[in-house]
């Protein structure tokens, strides 16, 4: 072969090879923003709240969940006293007589008592007295003692951090890693979702979601709500809603009445700690648990069905833990997002699958024990 055909064909070599390298990054980027839509959903926002620091200082060791308070027992009731035993009458007592047919309709009304059997019949003022209190001393002696019984008292984790590989598929395999923190100060908390997509040092896409809000003695009460997903050589997209006493600004704009126990995509996974904590939700094969949430285009209602008790196998051996599937399964292009709680590591959740259709989802598995702060105190506002 010539010099001037190896020549010629050179640059022809470097048109292909640039020509199948753009194809990969388009290939690429169209799959971080099919990723990024399977996460969720982007548009304009505001700056989101700086993000509360910790520093985690120790594993959560996995222990026995706390016990919850059973249902109080209603108190015992006194048994009636016993009748007099009949007295024998004597034979050679007086028989009754034959009785007259009395006239049922005369004999609807009492007879009139004398004032005498009257008077005779009312115990004397100090007796009345005795009486009033040895009534009074059988009603407290049937009393229960101590404190009532209530719903047992409520720790909130301390500051959290999961970690998680992620793997799944979206027109193809992908890998990645994801990481989980709940942080408090006081009475407010943020919960920090990260997800990346590829290696850590070159990632395909990047999304951080963000709940802001207060800590109640019902739970969370989001204030706000904060996605934000960079894709490589792609723009930034963020979106975010508001939350106020009325209801929720959505990231469209549109404004929607506020529901009772109201999460965001993030806080609920820490809200279902705290039901299951607390007992407000009993976990039982075959339960449904109904949660409002508010995505950033609309507020639904979600129904978790409670399938059962499953044993993961983590890197840290055997986890059990409640799986709860959303009943979502019939609307392909609505998002379903699973969940498994390990009743011991505090009800957290160590898997989390979200799923698109029947073919794409990504699944989060726990990777290590969590790590937590130091204990923090809530201030002055004891939940119990």
């Amino acid at each position: 072969m010539s010099t001037s055909s190896q020549r010629a064909r050179r640059p022809v070599r470097r048109g292909v090879f640039a020509l199948l390298a753009g194809l990969s990054l388009l290939l690429h980027l169209w799959l971080a923003d099919r990723i990024g839509g399977l996460l969720g959903e982007g548009a304009a926002a505001a700056d989101s709240p700086p993000r509360m620091q910790a520093a985690f200082v120790r594993e959560l060791q996995p222990a026995a969940p706390p016990a919850v308070a059973p249902a109080p027992a209603a108190p015992a009731r006194r048994a009636a006293p016993a009748a007099p035993e009949a007295t024998p009458v004597p034979a050679s007592a007086p028989q009754p007589g034959p009785v007259d047919p009395v006239d049922p309709i005369a004999d609807s009304a009492p007879a009139p008592a004398s004032d005498a059997a009257v008077a005779e019949s009312m115990p004397a003022p100090a007796q009345a007295d005795d009486a009033a209190a040895a009534a009074v001393s059988e009603t407290a002696a049937s009393a229960p003692t101590g404190p009532l019984p209530g719903p047992p008292s409520f720790a909130w984790p301390a500051s959290t951090r999961l970690s998680y590989t992620l793997t799944g598929y979206v027109r193809g395999e992908v890998l990645g890693t994801a990481q989980v923190e709940w942080l408090r100060d006081g009475d407010r908390y943020q919960v920090h979702l990260d997800v990346v997509v590829g290696p850590g040092f070159a990632p395909l896409m990047q999304r951080r979601m963000t709940s802001d809000g207060e800590i109640t003695p019902q739970g969370l009460v989001p204030r706000r709500y904060d996605e934000r997903t960079q894709v490589a050589f792609g723009r930034t997209r963020t979106a975010s809603l508001h939350f106020d006493a009325d209801g929720v600004t959505l990231a469209n704009g549109q404004r929607h009445p506020g529901l009772p126990a109201l999460q965001d995509t993030a806080s609920q996974f820490v809200q279902l700690t705290y039901l299951f904590t607390t007992g407000a939700e009993r976990l039982q094969p075959g339960g449904r648990i109904e949660m409002p949430l508010a995505l950033p285009r609309r507020v639904d209602r979600w129904v978790y069905d409670v399938i059962g008790e499953e044993v993961l196998a983590t890197p840290f051996g055997p986890v059990p833990a409640w799986h709860l599937r959303p009943q979502r399964e019939g609307d392909a292009s609505s998002l379903s997002i699973e969940a498994w709680f390990a009743p011991s590591l505090q009800y957290l959740p160590v898997r989390i699958v979200i799923r698109r259709g029947t073919d794409e989802f990504i699944d989060l598995m726990i990777e290590r024990l969590p790590l937590q702060a130091a204990d923090e105190p809530l201030g002055g506002s004891a939940l119990r």
